[in-house]
Protein backbone atom coordinates (compact mmCIF):
# COMPACT_ATOMS: atom_id res chain seq x y z
CA UNK A 1 0.00 0.00 0.00
CA UNK A 2 2.81 2.43 0.89
CA UNK A 3 4.44 2.11 -2.51
CA UNK A 4 1.08 2.60 -4.21
CA UNK A 5 0.50 5.82 -2.26
CA UNK A 6 3.94 7.16 -3.15
CA UNK A 7 3.47 6.19 -6.78
CA UNK A 8 0.08 7.90 -6.89
CA UNK A 9 1.51 11.19 -5.74
CA UNK A 10 4.57 10.83 -7.97
CA UNK A 11 2.37 10.25 -11.01
CA UNK A 12 0.36 13.35 -10.19
CA UNK A 13 3.41 15.54 -9.75
CA UNK A 14 5.13 14.13 -12.82
CA UNK A 15 2.51 15.78 -15.00
CA UNK A 16 3.53 19.27 -13.88
CA UNK A 17 5.75 20.13 -16.87
CA UNK A 18 3.22 21.05 -19.53
CA UNK A 19 4.46 21.16 -23.10
CA UNK A 20 4.70 24.66 -24.52
CA UNK A 21 6.19 24.00 -27.96
CA UNK A 22 3.75 24.25 -30.86
CA UNK A 23 3.74 25.78 -34.30
CA UNK A 24 3.52 29.55 -34.55
CA UNK A 25 4.74 30.48 -31.08
CA UNK A 26 4.26 34.10 -30.11
CA UNK A 27 7.28 35.92 -28.62
CA UNK A 28 6.06 35.24 -25.08
CA UNK A 29 5.64 31.56 -25.84
CA UNK A 30 9.07 31.43 -27.47
CA UNK A 31 10.64 32.90 -24.34
CA UNK A 32 8.72 30.57 -22.03
CA UNK A 33 9.56 27.46 -24.02
CA UNK A 34 13.23 28.28 -23.55
CA UNK A 35 12.95 29.61 -20.00
CA UNK A 36 11.03 26.62 -18.61
CA UNK A 37 12.64 23.85 -20.65
CA UNK A 38 12.70 21.01 -18.14
CA UNK A 39 14.85 20.04 -16.43
CA UNK A 40 16.48 23.43 -15.98
CA UNK A 41 20.16 23.49 -16.90
CA UNK A 42 22.77 24.25 -14.23
CA UNK A 43 23.73 27.92 -14.01
CA UNK A 44 27.38 27.09 -14.70
CA UNK A 45 30.33 29.23 -13.59
CA UNK A 46 29.42 32.86 -12.85
CA UNK A 47 31.03 35.66 -14.85
CA UNK A 48 34.47 36.54 -13.52
CA UNK A 49 33.36 40.10 -12.71
CA UNK A 50 30.57 38.89 -10.40
CA UNK A 51 30.99 39.35 -6.67
CA UNK A 52 30.08 36.41 -4.38
CA UNK A 53 26.76 38.16 -3.73
CA UNK A 54 25.97 38.45 -7.46
CA UNK A 55 26.95 34.80 -8.05
CA UNK A 56 24.80 33.47 -5.23
CA UNK A 57 21.48 31.75 -5.92
CA UNK A 58 20.31 32.08 -2.30
CA UNK A 59 17.10 34.08 -1.84
CA UNK A 60 18.81 36.18 0.82
CA UNK A 61 21.36 37.35 -1.76
CA UNK A 62 18.53 38.67 -3.91
CA UNK A 63 16.94 40.21 -0.82
CA UNK A 64 19.97 42.42 -0.30
CA UNK A 65 18.62 44.73 -3.01
CA UNK A 66 15.04 43.44 -3.11
CA UNK A 67 14.05 43.21 0.58
CA UNK A 68 10.29 43.60 0.09
CA UNK A 69 10.18 40.79 -2.46
CA UNK A 70 12.18 38.54 -0.13
CA UNK A 71 9.91 39.38 2.80
CA UNK A 72 6.82 38.46 0.74
CA UNK A 73 8.41 35.27 -0.58
CA UNK A 74 9.25 34.01 2.91
CA UNK A 75 5.53 34.09 3.78
CA UNK A 76 4.46 32.26 0.61
CA UNK A 77 3.85 28.61 -0.17
CA UNK A 78 6.48 28.92 -2.90
CA UNK A 79 9.11 29.19 -0.18
CA UNK A 80 7.71 26.03 1.45
CA UNK A 81 7.13 23.89 -1.63
CA UNK A 82 9.81 21.53 -0.32
CA UNK A 83 8.18 21.28 3.09
CA UNK A 84 8.12 18.14 5.24
CA UNK A 85 5.27 16.53 3.29
CA UNK A 86 7.25 16.43 0.05
CA UNK A 87 10.69 16.03 1.61
CA UNK A 88 9.51 13.17 3.82
CA UNK A 89 8.31 11.18 0.84
CA UNK A 90 11.44 11.85 -1.21
CA UNK A 91 13.69 10.31 1.47
CA UNK A 92 12.64 6.86 0.30
CA UNK A 93 11.62 7.74 -3.25
CA UNK A 94 15.05 9.07 -4.25
CA UNK A 95 16.36 5.54 -3.72
CA UNK A 96 13.42 3.39 -4.78
CA UNK A 97 12.24 5.48 -7.74
CA UNK A 98 14.68 8.34 -8.41
CA UNK A 99 13.14 9.22 -11.77
CA UNK A 100 9.75 9.95 -10.20
CA UNK A 101 11.39 11.78 -7.31
CA UNK A 102 13.25 14.09 -9.68
CA UNK A 103 10.06 14.76 -11.61
CA UNK A 104 8.55 16.08 -8.36
CA UNK A 105 11.44 18.52 -8.09
CA UNK A 106 10.59 19.93 -11.53
CA UNK A 107 8.01 22.12 -9.81
CA UNK A 108 8.76 21.83 -6.10
CA UNK A 109 12.48 22.69 -6.36
CA UNK A 110 13.13 23.61 -10.02
CA UNK A 111 16.78 24.65 -10.06
CA UNK A 112 19.34 22.10 -11.24
CA UNK A 113 21.35 23.02 -8.16
CA UNK A 114 18.51 21.76 -5.94
CA UNK A 115 18.52 18.18 -7.28
CA UNK A 116 20.79 15.65 -5.53
CA UNK A 117 20.92 13.56 -8.71
CA UNK A 118 21.39 14.54 -12.33
CA UNK A 119 18.15 13.81 -14.24
CA UNK A 120 19.68 12.11 -17.27
CA UNK A 121 21.83 9.38 -15.73
CA UNK A 122 20.42 9.60 -12.18
CA UNK A 123 23.99 9.89 -10.95
CA UNK A 124 25.10 12.26 -8.16
CA UNK A 125 24.65 15.83 -9.38
CA UNK A 126 27.95 17.78 -9.37
CA UNK A 127 26.00 21.08 -9.34
CA UNK A 128 23.97 20.11 -6.26
CA UNK A 129 23.87 22.73 -3.50
CA UNK A 130 22.47 21.24 -0.25
CA UNK A 131 21.81 24.74 1.09
CA UNK A 132 19.35 25.33 -1.75
CA UNK A 133 17.71 21.91 -1.67
CA UNK A 134 15.00 22.81 0.87
CA UNK A 135 14.39 26.38 -0.26
CA UNK A 136 11.40 25.44 -2.40
CA UNK A 137 10.92 27.76 -5.36
CA UNK A 138 13.62 30.41 -4.79
CA UNK A 139 13.95 33.73 -6.63
CA UNK A 140 16.42 32.23 -9.08
CA UNK A 141 13.94 29.57 -10.19
CA UNK A 142 11.94 32.24 -12.01
CA UNK A 143 14.50 34.98 -12.52
CA UNK A 144 17.96 33.47 -13.22
CA UNK A 145 19.23 31.40 -16.14
CA UNK A 146 22.95 30.98 -16.77
CA UNK A 147 23.52 33.70 -14.16
CA UNK A 148 21.55 36.15 -16.31
CA UNK A 149 18.65 37.93 -14.65
CA UNK A 150 15.18 38.12 -16.20
CA UNK A 151 12.11 40.00 -15.07
CA UNK A 152 8.98 41.93 -16.04
CA UNK A 153 8.82 45.26 -17.85
CA UNK A 154 9.11 48.36 -15.72
CA UNK A 155 5.84 49.68 -14.39
CA UNK A 156 5.76 52.19 -17.23
CA UNK A 157 5.97 49.29 -19.70
CA UNK A 158 9.52 49.99 -20.88
CA UNK A 159 11.97 47.15 -21.49
CA UNK A 160 15.34 48.69 -22.31
CA UNK A 161 17.86 49.79 -19.71
CA UNK A 162 19.07 53.37 -19.71
CA UNK A 163 22.48 52.41 -18.28
CA UNK A 164 25.20 50.17 -19.77
CA UNK A 165 24.74 46.61 -18.53
CA UNK A 166 28.33 46.32 -17.35
CA UNK A 167 27.72 49.15 -14.86
CA UNK A 168 24.67 47.48 -13.30
CA UNK A 169 24.56 44.85 -10.54
CA UNK A 170 24.67 41.31 -12.01
CA UNK A 171 24.78 42.81 -15.49
CA UNK A 172 21.28 44.23 -15.28
CA UNK A 173 18.10 42.40 -16.22
CA UNK A 174 16.45 41.27 -19.44
CA UNK A 175 12.85 42.40 -19.32
CA UNK A 176 9.96 40.61 -21.00
CA UNK A 177 6.15 40.81 -20.79
CA UNK A 178 6.12 37.03 -20.30
CA UNK A 179 6.35 37.69 -16.55
CA UNK A 180 2.97 39.39 -16.63
CA UNK A 181 1.19 36.63 -18.55
CA UNK A 182 -0.72 33.67 -17.13
CA UNK A 183 1.35 31.46 -19.42
CA UNK A 184 4.34 32.05 -17.14
CA UNK A 185 2.57 30.08 -14.39
CA UNK A 186 1.35 27.31 -16.69
CA UNK A 187 4.41 25.05 -16.47
CA UNK A 188 3.62 24.04 -12.88
CA UNK A 189 -0.11 24.77 -12.77
CA UNK A 190 -1.21 22.88 -15.87
CA UNK A 191 -0.61 19.28 -16.82
CA UNK A 192 0.13 18.54 -20.46
CA UNK A 193 -2.52 17.03 -22.71
CA UNK A 194 -1.15 13.56 -21.97
CA UNK A 195 -0.71 14.26 -18.25
CA UNK A 196 -2.29 12.29 -15.42
CA UNK A 197 -6.08 12.37 -15.65
CA UNK A 198 -9.10 10.86 -13.91
CA UNK A 199 -12.43 10.45 -15.64
CA UNK A 200 -11.01 12.18 -18.69
CA UNK A 201 -10.11 15.29 -16.66
CA UNK A 202 -6.52 16.32 -15.98
CA UNK A 203 -5.60 16.25 -12.33
CA UNK A 204 -4.05 19.74 -12.61
CA UNK A 205 -5.96 21.87 -15.10
CA UNK A 206 -5.79 25.38 -13.65
CA UNK A 207 -4.50 27.22 -16.69
CA UNK A 208 -7.13 25.64 -18.96
CA UNK A 209 -9.84 26.48 -16.40
CA UNK A 210 -8.72 30.10 -16.49
CA UNK A 211 -8.45 30.18 -20.27
CA UNK A 212 -12.00 28.90 -20.71
CA UNK A 213 -13.73 31.56 -18.61
CA UNK A 214 -14.47 35.28 -18.71
CA UNK A 215 -11.37 36.29 -16.76
CA UNK A 216 -9.12 35.24 -19.63
CA UNK A 217 -11.38 37.00 -22.12
CA UNK A 218 -11.25 40.16 -20.03
CA UNK A 219 -7.45 40.00 -19.81
CA UNK A 220 -7.24 39.23 -16.08
CA UNK A 221 -3.99 37.30 -15.59
CA UNK A 222 -2.99 34.94 -12.77
CA UNK A 223 -0.57 37.60 -11.53
CA UNK A 224 -3.34 40.20 -11.17
CA UNK A 225 -4.93 38.21 -8.33
CA UNK A 226 -2.06 36.15 -6.93
CA UNK A 227 0.67 38.82 -7.24
CA UNK A 228 -1.25 42.09 -6.72
CA UNK A 229 0.92 45.17 -7.25
CA UNK A 230 3.71 42.72 -8.22
CA UNK A 231 3.98 41.43 -4.68
CA UNK A 232 5.50 37.95 -4.33
CA UNK A 233 2.71 36.50 -2.19
CA UNK A 234 0.87 33.91 -4.31
CA UNK A 235 -2.01 33.68 -1.86
CA UNK A 236 -4.57 30.99 -2.59
CA UNK A 237 -6.83 28.43 -0.93
CA UNK A 238 -4.81 28.51 2.32
CA UNK A 239 -5.51 32.21 2.90
CA UNK A 240 -8.90 33.15 4.43
CA UNK A 241 -8.97 36.69 3.04
CA UNK A 242 -8.04 35.49 -0.44
CA UNK A 243 -10.86 32.93 -0.35
CA UNK A 244 -13.38 35.47 0.96
CA UNK A 245 -12.41 37.93 -1.76
CA UNK A 246 -13.28 35.38 -4.45
CA UNK A 247 -16.70 34.36 -3.13
CA UNK A 248 -20.07 35.95 -2.56
CA UNK A 249 -21.83 34.26 0.36
CA UNK A 250 -25.50 35.00 1.08
CA UNK A 251 -28.21 33.64 3.35
CA UNK A 252 -31.97 33.76 3.14
CA UNK A 253 -34.60 32.79 5.67
CA UNK A 254 -38.15 32.03 4.55
CA UNK A 255 -39.63 34.00 7.44
CA UNK A 256 -38.38 36.30 10.20
CA UNK A 257 -39.78 34.15 13.00
CA UNK A 258 -41.10 30.63 13.38
CA UNK A 259 -43.24 29.00 16.04
CA UNK A 260 -42.54 25.65 17.62
CA UNK A 261 -43.92 23.04 15.25
CA UNK A 262 -43.20 25.07 12.10
CA UNK A 263 -40.82 23.88 9.38
CA UNK A 264 -38.02 26.36 8.82
CA UNK A 265 -36.68 27.26 5.39
CA UNK A 266 -33.13 28.67 5.31
CA UNK A 267 -30.78 28.88 2.33
CA UNK A 268 -26.99 29.29 2.28
CA UNK A 269 -25.50 30.19 -1.11
CA UNK A 270 -21.84 30.36 -2.14
CA UNK A 271 -21.15 31.91 -5.55
CA UNK A 272 -17.74 31.98 -7.23
CA UNK A 273 -17.62 35.60 -8.34
CA UNK A 274 -13.92 36.53 -8.39
CA UNK A 275 -12.09 33.19 -8.65
CA UNK A 276 -10.49 32.91 -12.09
CA UNK A 277 -10.54 29.10 -12.26
CA UNK A 278 -12.41 26.23 -10.66
CA UNK A 279 -13.04 26.67 -6.95
CA UNK A 280 -11.12 24.86 -5.66
CA UNK A 281 -8.84 24.10 -8.59
CA UNK A 282 -7.11 20.96 -7.30
CA UNK A 283 -7.98 17.69 -5.55
CA UNK A 284 -6.52 18.54 -2.14
CA UNK A 285 -9.04 21.10 -0.71
CA UNK A 286 -12.55 20.49 0.57
CA UNK A 287 -15.05 23.27 1.27
CA UNK A 288 -18.09 22.44 3.42
CA UNK A 289 -21.32 24.42 3.63
CA UNK A 290 -23.27 23.42 6.74
CA UNK A 291 -26.45 24.21 8.61
CA UNK A 292 -27.46 22.97 12.06
CA UNK A 293 -29.79 23.88 14.90
CA UNK A 294 -28.36 25.33 18.11
CA UNK A 295 -30.27 25.53 21.42
CA UNK A 296 -30.32 28.24 24.10
CA UNK A 297 -27.23 26.77 25.78
CA UNK A 298 -25.26 26.90 22.56
CA UNK A 299 -25.35 23.14 22.05
CA UNK A 300 -25.92 21.66 18.61
CA UNK A 301 -29.16 19.73 18.35
CA UNK A 302 -28.27 16.11 17.65
CA UNK A 303 -29.07 14.96 14.12
CA UNK A 304 -29.80 18.47 12.85
CA UNK A 305 -26.66 19.00 10.74
CA UNK A 306 -26.77 19.03 6.95
CA UNK A 307 -23.86 19.66 4.59
CA UNK A 308 -23.02 20.48 1.00
CA UNK A 309 -19.46 19.77 -0.15
CA UNK A 310 -17.51 21.69 -2.79
CA UNK A 311 -14.53 19.60 -3.88
CA UNK A 312 -13.05 17.25 -6.41
CA UNK A 313 -12.95 14.08 -4.36
CA UNK A 314 -10.65 11.27 -5.48
CA UNK A 315 -9.40 8.03 -3.97
CA UNK A 316 -6.04 8.11 -2.19
CA UNK A 317 -4.39 6.00 -4.88
CA UNK A 318 -5.68 8.40 -7.55
CA UNK A 319 -7.36 5.54 -9.38
CA UNK A 320 -10.90 6.91 -9.28
CA UNK A 321 -12.81 10.17 -9.04
CA UNK A 322 -15.56 9.98 -6.44
CA UNK A 323 -17.30 13.28 -7.12
CA UNK A 324 -16.64 16.72 -8.62
CA UNK A 325 -18.81 19.48 -7.15
CA UNK A 326 -16.38 22.38 -7.74
CA UNK A 327 -17.60 25.76 -8.92
CA UNK A 328 -16.51 27.32 -12.17
CA UNK A 329 -16.60 31.14 -12.31
CA UNK A 330 -20.18 32.34 -11.91
CA UNK A 331 -21.50 29.06 -10.56
CA UNK A 332 -23.25 28.63 -7.20
CA UNK A 333 -23.47 26.01 -4.48
CA UNK A 334 -26.75 26.08 -2.56
CA UNK A 335 -27.64 24.43 0.73
CA UNK A 336 -31.42 24.45 1.27
CA UNK A 337 -32.11 23.68 4.91
CA UNK A 338 -35.60 22.46 5.80
CA UNK A 339 -36.31 21.22 9.31
CA UNK A 340 -39.16 21.19 11.84
CA UNK A 341 -38.64 23.40 14.89
CA UNK A 342 -39.69 21.37 17.91
CA UNK A 343 -39.03 23.92 20.67
CA UNK A 344 -38.58 27.61 21.41
CA UNK A 345 -35.21 29.32 21.67
CA UNK A 346 -33.54 27.62 18.70
CA UNK A 347 -31.38 29.25 16.08
CA UNK A 348 -29.86 27.93 12.89
CA UNK A 349 -26.09 28.17 12.47
CA UNK A 350 -24.80 28.50 8.92
CA UNK A 351 -21.11 28.16 8.11
CA UNK A 352 -18.61 27.72 5.31
CA UNK A 353 -15.42 25.94 6.36
CA UNK A 354 -12.34 25.41 4.19
CA UNK A 355 -10.08 22.38 4.58
CA UNK A 356 -7.18 23.36 2.25
CA UNK A 357 -5.27 20.10 2.77
CA UNK A 358 -8.06 17.58 3.28
CA UNK A 359 -6.65 15.08 0.77
CA UNK A 360 -3.16 15.38 2.26
CA UNK A 361 -4.54 14.77 5.74
CA UNK A 362 -6.00 11.45 4.64
CA UNK A 363 -2.94 10.69 2.48
CA UNK A 364 -0.43 11.23 5.29
CA UNK A 365 -2.58 9.28 7.76
CA UNK A 366 -2.65 6.31 5.39
CA UNK A 367 1.07 6.61 4.66
CA UNK A 368 1.93 6.58 8.37
CA UNK A 369 -0.40 3.65 9.00
CA UNK A 370 1.43 1.63 6.35
CA UNK A 371 4.88 2.84 7.40
CA UNK A 372 6.57 5.97 6.06
CA UNK A 373 10.12 4.70 6.41
CA UNK A 374 12.93 7.13 7.16
CA UNK A 375 10.70 10.06 6.31
CA UNK A 376 8.23 9.27 9.10
CA UNK A 377 9.09 12.23 11.34
CA UNK A 378 8.67 14.66 8.46
CA UNK A 379 5.38 13.08 7.40
CA UNK A 380 4.06 13.41 10.95
CA UNK A 381 5.06 17.07 10.96
CA UNK A 382 3.30 17.58 7.63
CA UNK A 383 0.18 15.80 8.88
CA UNK A 384 -0.11 18.13 11.86
CA UNK A 385 0.29 21.13 9.56
CA UNK A 386 -2.59 19.92 7.38
CA UNK A 387 -4.81 19.60 10.43
CA UNK A 388 -4.02 23.16 11.48
CA UNK A 389 -4.79 24.65 8.07
CA UNK A 390 -8.60 24.50 8.42
CA UNK A 391 -10.41 27.83 8.70
CA UNK A 392 -13.93 29.28 8.65
CA UNK A 393 -14.70 31.87 5.97
CA UNK A 394 -18.31 32.45 7.00
CA UNK A 395 -20.53 31.84 10.03
CA UNK A 396 -23.91 33.25 10.94
CA UNK A 397 -26.52 32.40 13.56
CA UNK A 398 -30.16 33.16 12.67
CA UNK A 399 -32.71 33.25 15.54
CA UNK A 400 -35.79 31.22 14.70
CA UNK A 401 -38.34 31.43 17.53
Amino acid sequence: MRSRLWLALALALAGCAAATSRAGLAPVETFLARHWRAPLAPQGPPPARFSPLEASLAPEACGTCHPSQLADWTTSLHSRSMGPGVAGQLVEMLESDPGSALSCLTCHAPLAEQAPRAPAALEPNPAFDPALARRGIPCAACHVRGHQRFGPPRRDGSLASTAPRETLPHGGVTRTPAYLASEFCRGCHQFGRDGFALGGKLLEDTYNEWKANRFAREGVQCQDCHMPDRRHLWRGIHDPEMVRSGLTITTEAGAERYRAGDTISVTLTVESTRVGHAFPTYVTPRVVLSAELVDRAGEVVAGSREEHVIAREVTLDLEREIADTRLMPGQKAVLDYRRRVDRAGLRVRLSVVVYPDEFYTRFFEALLAQGAGRGEAQIREALEATRRSTFTVFERDIPLT
